[in-house]
């Protein structure tokens, strides 16, 4: 079941995935774990394949699409054959240059790394929903506070995210830093109020705690995560599934990094002249206290 205030994740299969995880049955789960592990094969292979390689009936995956909102299973295919059809021409122009770089040489880790990093940066364009984006950004606008809130390799994100919006924002919040009580910090928080968490696994309890205070209290809740499966999205308003695929042994954060940097741009173009008047009395008072200099 979802958690009560907040509203579905409609859009890509992944964000109904996500939005819808935790009130599935294990088989549905199941379901949708292959579907979002395997997009090429559920969109060019038959019910009859998919179900034989899975491991799972038609119906479960039949059930899976009314689940989630598609009108059948192949409704649920047509729209990732979408998705494909989006990302297949820069797929291919990005595996012919790496390939032309790299003739008659192994690859490495640079590259290869790299090259995921830039994959992950460019599925960004077609698996975030920029309505829902904006929405999100607007909450942010609109806001009378915003919370941020990460942990373990969040944590950074979020520090960096901070220092963006202290440029041109007054009202927004670093949690839990410094062994600041995270109670302290959600107190008083209500609809008025924005949460916004990154996460990734494995994940922190506390950013788990900290999002479901937040949603029982009305506050509009924004994740930032790398998993459907992710159990803090089942308080979220806004949810987001940014893709970290990398040949390292955690995930690269590099198209998170990509996505708050864009969330502060929009906040900037939504401002106006408030924000920019903002960012030049911010680096007036450093250049007074001498943070920086130029040069």
């Amino acid at each position: 079941m979802r958690h009560e205030g907040t509203r579905d994740l409609t859009g890509s299969f992944e964000q109904r995935l996500a939005s819808n995880y935790s009130g599935l049955s294990a088989k549905l789960r199941e379901a949708g774990d292959y579907v979002a592990a395997h997009p090429v094969n559920t969109a060019t292979r038959s019910l009859r394949a998919v179900s034989l390689e899975s491991g799972l009936a038609p119906a479960t995956f039949s059930r899976l699409a009314r689940a989630l909102d598609y009108d059948s299973f192949e409704d649920l295919r047509e729209s990732m054959r979408q998705k494909l059809d989006r990302r297949v021409n820069a797929f291919a122009d990005r595996a012919t240059q790496l390939q032309e770089r790299h003739k008659g040489a192994g690859t490495t880790f640079f590259g290869d790394h790299s090259a995921a990093c830039i994959q992950n940066i460019g599925r960004l364009t077609t698996e975030i929903d920029p309505a829902a984006l904006d929405a999100a950004v607007d909450h942010l606008h609109k806001a009378r506070r915003v919370l941020l809130y990460g942990a373990l390799g969040s944590t950074g994100i979020v520090e960096y995210l901070a220092y963006m919006a202290h440029f041109c924002a007054d009202n927004w919040q670093l949690a839990g830093r410094m062994g600041a009580s995270l109670g302290a910090a959600l107190t008083g928080l209500d609809q008025r109020d924005v949460l916004l968490i990154v996460t990734k696994p494995p994940f922190s309890t506390k950013v788990l705690s900290a999002a479901r205070a937040a949603a029982d209290a009305g506050v509009h809740v924004i994740v930032i995560t790398d998993t459907h499966a992710c159990p803090a999205l089942k308080y979220a308003s806004s949810g987001f599934i940014v893709p970290t695929d990398s040949p390292h042994f955690y995930s690269s954060y590099v198209a998170t990094m990509v996505l708050v940097e864009t969330i502060v741009g929009m906040l900037v173009s939504r401002a106006g002249e408030t924000a920019r008047d903002r960012i030049a009395q911010v680096e007036r008072n450093n250049r007074i206290l001498e943070e920086v200099r130029d040069g």
